[in-house]
């Protein structure tokens, strides 16, 4: 007789991390260095003070939009708003079945 195991069924679920799931841990960890290297720019060719602001205003700002757009889902749908109808030509269907073209 075959060996059976349990499977562990919490592999599917997405990864969290302090609030973000999945490829929003990425968005979050590339919205921090985009701001730390935005902000050691500003800082160096300016003020340090100004680089300072940069820096967490980048950093907030993107952890802000990361947030709204892990509200969407893990996935991008396209939300259609409205009413949608759908005709049918009945002139092509004959007892049930298609006209072949060509036949």
């Amino acid at each position: 007789m075959a060996k059976q195991f349990n499977i562990y069924r919490g592999l599917q679920k997405p990864l969290i991390y302090k609030g973000f799931q999945g490829k929003f841990i990425g968005w979050g960890i590339a919205s921090l260095v985009i701001s730390l290297v935005l902000g050691g720019l500003v800082g160096s060719l300016t003020s340090m003070a100004l680089g300072g602001i940069v820096c967490v205003g980048g950093l907030v700002g993107g952890l802000f939009f990361t947030a709204q757009q892990q509200k969407k889902g893990l996935h991008f749908k396209t939300r259609h708003t409205g009413v949608f109808q759908f005709g049918t030509d009945f002139k092509k269907l004959r007892n049930g079945t298609k006209k072949k073209d060509g036949i």
